[in-house]
């Protein structure tokens, strides 16, 4: 199995950036898929959950309203829509995969069984 996510970059205060997370070889509806971000010094942070089908999504308690997870249409591709990015915004944007049966751990990265490599976002002047 493989997680890629892609997409960060260097960004302003105030803009938006589209991150994408690729899942291959998941047996379709046995996981579901989480994003986190780690700033430089800290830990790992929820930031959004979404199941297989794309039909349940949860956000981390800091997201107020600002991030989107969805799933692509007809693709195992997962897709986190940053808007409003702010300088405390910035780290490595991490996908992972959860089993379907621990829906209720989502916001506990020990919890997940799988990682990609993740992408860098940095929001600065």
């Amino acid at each position: 199995v493989q997680l890629q996510a892609s997409g960060g970059g260097l960004v302003q205060p105030g803009s938006s950036l589209g991150l994408s997370c690729a899942a291959s070889g998941f047996t379709s509806d046995d996981y579901d898929i989480g994003w986190f971000h780690q700033a430089p010094g800290k830990g790992r942070q929820f930031v959004a959950a979404i199941t297989w089908s794309g039909g349940t999504i949860v956000y981390g308690y800091f997201v107020n309203g600002r991030f989107t997870i969805s799933r692509e249409t007809g693709k195992n591709t997962f897709l986190l829509q940053t808007n409003r990015l702010e300088p405390e915004d910035t780290a490595v944007y991490s996908c992972a995969a959860i089993p379907t049966t621990k829906w209720r751990f989502v916001r506990y990265p020990e919890k997940y069984d799988y990682w990609g490599q993740g992408t860098l976002v940095t929001v600065s002047s």
